[in-house]
């Protein structure tokens, strides 16, 4: 399944049919109240960052990784869709453009025989849409030490400057503890595309990701108040 901004909400698959995952996200946001430590894979890519890294690499149009609420582009995918079933390439094909995915870091999970979460899964199935064609950007903790760390990815950008993360958009804190701790962590931008013609390796300041984002706001938000003036 593929979800839109412009298209009809899509029925989720039969309850027999859904993986413990999704049920487990299902249950979580339906809670009247959210802690901390319950948000698991669903940290957010804050916006200036999002927007940064999009300028520098983008123009994104496809997010792969999303909740349903707290999607990047106007095309993507949810848990229910399990992004590693879906054909990333041909869609890029469909819309044109780049994809972008801040991944889910739980264990490996599985529906059956078919993985539903697992960072490695995840490079594994990039790998693949690589060779199929089209650029697929990862926003990654840097873990250099675990056995999924992509270093045959075509270009890999580390961020100079933690980064950190947003609550989902559903997230409803139990009490006024709950508030993130702005733990933040090393990052890098991780780009598949067999047509990479760059460096293979590069820095960039986090600051200067988050100005170009910020700018990239305030010119989106100047052109639909533009956009309304007119209509």
């Amino acid at each position: 399944m593929m979800r839109s901004e412009s298209c009809e909400p899509l029925l989720c698959e039969p309850e027999e049919e859904q993986s413990e995952y999704v049920k487990k996200l299902s249950l979580l946001k339906s809670k009247p109240t959210h802690k901390l430590n319950e948000v698991g894979d669903q940290w957010r890519t804050p916006d200036e960052l999002f927007w940064g890294i999009n300028a520098k690499y983008g123009p994104f149009t496809l997010d792969l990784f999303t909740d349903g609420d707290n999607s990047k582009c106007p095309n993507f995918y949810t848990a229910e869709d399990n992004a590693l079933t879906q054909d990333w390439s041909e869609k890029l094909k469909e819309i044109d453009g780049v994809a972008y995915g801040n991944p889910p870091y739980s264990r490996s999970s599985y529906h059956g025989k078919q993985a539903v979460t697992g960072v490695g899964h995840i490079i594994n199935h990039a790998l693949a849409m690589r060779e199929k064609g089209g650029r697929y950007v990862f926003l990654l903790k840097v873990a250099t030490s675990e056995t999924w760390w992509p270093e045959n990815a075509d270009h890999i950008c580390y961020i100079k400057g933690r980064i950190g993360f947003d609550v989902p958009k559903w997230f409803i804190p139990a009490d006024e503890k709950q508030k993130p701790s702005g733990a933040m962590f090393a990052g890098a931008i991780v780009v598949f595309d067999k047509e990479w013609t760059g460096k293979k390796q590069d820095y960039i300041q986090r600051k200067e990701l988050e100005q170009a984002g910020k700018l990239f706001i305030e010119q989106a938000q100047w052109l639909a108040k533009k956009m309304g003036a007119v209509a």
